[in-house]
């Protein structure tokens, strides 16, 4: 198996997901055997952590000719950059299946065949396997938002199918645009990743397949002014899937743009750097600013889900290691503090039937377990020093001082706007006097504690002792920007010492 092991983290939840919608299983007996699909992906995922060399590029290749006229095979594998991705789905999906319970079988199989297909093209690296593995996962999210979501389930699904449809459609043009220029300077037709990163892209046809893929990859993120759809969609969607939508699949929004868009498009990107780093900025400061005014925790969470995004997003543009390895790290983070905070928000509101923050109240006196795994990951969403949110802002925002100083500050003053809409709202939820809804609210029970305990852990250990997690990175983000510094200037390699890198780093 693990010969094979991206391919069974890809084809197993694939296929079992399809079958058991087939077959007449149960919905207790198919979220029974989704959860052990689930597992079977954690080990392997861990195998893929454990085993990772670190060197920085791809390990654990799998390729197969598809169709060899056009140069398409099947290529999947993992580096530095693609590592921590890939293990934010493996490590956070089982926990779907272990906290909610659904009213279909259906749900589950959907479920199942999102991860297959995030994992899938976490791990592409060929185009076309990857746009393939893109448009499957976006199937399942509308079947769930669509048939189980809230009451404006409707309108939240028409308006994200549009959007990501119309992302989805730009990115297919970009890519057999940068195709054909493959074939026309080459001779030979392909669509592996990293032969792309060679080409030599100019004129007006390039800008649009530059600001093509940054539409599609923009929208899922979300990047500002592209985020409109985000706070229908995490509102109206169940729990569960408003957990995959911020925790993983925003973070292969950002992972596209640091796989395709930056070493393909390296002039534009250059270019444009400025602009799209405001947008992160300007995202990161308005959806800051929403949340507070928000109501509705759910709501007020999804806003500050796109508010972190904005710095996560932020630190590809300032095109140095420091911030690629802080978006990177950053990642991981933001999935295991913001993501599994609507997790809890799930579990919250099932107890009190409400998610209305003036009628809650009191919560930590009543379930003091809770309350603390709740400050945790809410302390980490914030940044506070120790915890895994505090290094990869840090990291990202010293980028962004090396690339421009209005833009670092801005993004440093902007973080505490969401320290005050955290701290807000943990005081009236949990500290205020208790009410009719909150007065027997039970604390999280043995087994409840169990699955959230090693993402606590995790959140705490990456905060304290982050050196093992970056030294994974690292060398990928390195080569990452090593690779399009001297496409830009071959001068630069003059200026490295002997391992190619320190100077750049510090540069």
């Amino acid at each position: 198996m693990f010969e094979h092991i991206l391919s069974v983290m890809i084809f197993l939840p694939l296929l079992v997901g399809v079958a058991l919608l087939i077959l007449p299983v149960s919905k207790n007996g198919v979220r029974i055997l989704g959860l052990a699909v689930a597992v079977v992906v954690l080990v392997c995922g861990l195998k893929v952590y454990a085993d990772y060399s670190g060197g920085g590029g791809l390990e654990f290749v799998e390729k197969l000719n598809w169709i060899e006229g056009l140069g398409i095979s099947y290529h999947v594998g993992v580096d530095g950059i693609s590592l921590f991705v890939l293990m934010a789905a493996a490590v956070l999906f089982p926990m779907v299946f272990m906290l909610f319970t659904a009213k279909s079988k259906a749900y589950y199989c959907n479920l199942l065949i999102a991860l297959g297909a995030m994992v899938g093209a976490i791990a592409a690296a060929d185009l076309v396997v990857f746009y393939i593995f893109w448009e499957i996962m976006l199937l399942p999210i509308f079947f769930i938002i669509g048939l189980y979501g809230g009451e404006n389930r409707i309108a939240a699904t028409i308006k994200i199918t549009i959007y990501t449809i119309a992302g989805s459609l730009c990115m297919l043009a970009a890519l057999v645009y940068v195709a054909v220029a493959h074939h026309t300077q080459t001779g030979v037709w392909s669509f592996e990743i990293a032969r792309m990163a060679s080409l030599e892209l100019q004129g007006g046809f390039a800008v649009a397949a530059f600001v093509g893929m940054m539409l599609a990859f923009g929208i899922k993120i979300p990047l500002f002014p592209l985020h409109t759809w985000l706070p229908e969609a995490y509102t109206e969607a169940p729990y569960s899937t408003t957990f995959i939508l911020s925790a993983i699949m925003a973070k292969i929004g950002v992972y596209g743009v640091i796989r395709l868009v930056v070493p393909v498009f390296e002039v534009e990107m250059a270019r444009y750097a400025i602009i799209l780093a405001y947008c992160g900025v300007i995202g990161l400061m308005y959806c800051g600013i929403a949340a507070i005014a928000q109501k509705d925790f759910k709501r007020m969470l999804a806003f500050s889900s796109a508010s972190h995004m904005g710095i996560i997003a932020l630190g590809i543009f300032c095109m140095n290691v420091q911030a690629l390895t802080g978006t990177l790290f950053q990642i991981v983070a933001h999935a295991t503090s913001t993501g599994i905070l609507f997790l809890f928000l799930g579990i919250l509101e099932e107890r009190t039937e409400t998610r209305h923050i003036d009628d809650l109240g009191g919560v930590a006196y009543k379930a003091p377990v809770f309350a603390t795994f709740f400050a945790i990951a809410m302390l980490a969403s914030c940044g506070l020093p120790g915890t895994s949110g505090f290094i990869g802002e840090f990291l990202i925002i010293l980028g962004a001082v090396k690339f421009n100083m209005v833009i670092a500050v801005l993004a440093g003053t902007s973080v505490v706007i969401g320290v005050c809409y955290m701290l807000w709202l943990f005081q009236r939820v949990f500290f205020e006097e208790a009410n009719s809804k909150t007065a027997n609210f039970k604390d999280l029970s043995a087994y409840e504690t169990l699955v959230f305990l090693p993402v606590i852990i995790l959140i705490l250990v990456m905060g304290i002792y982050p050196q093992p997690f970056i030294a994974k990175i690292e060398p990928a983000a390195q080569k990452h920007i090593l690779q399009m510094a001297t496409q830009d200037n071959p001068q630069l390699a003059e200026r490295l010492d002997e391992s190619g890198l320190l100077k750049l780093t510090n540069d």
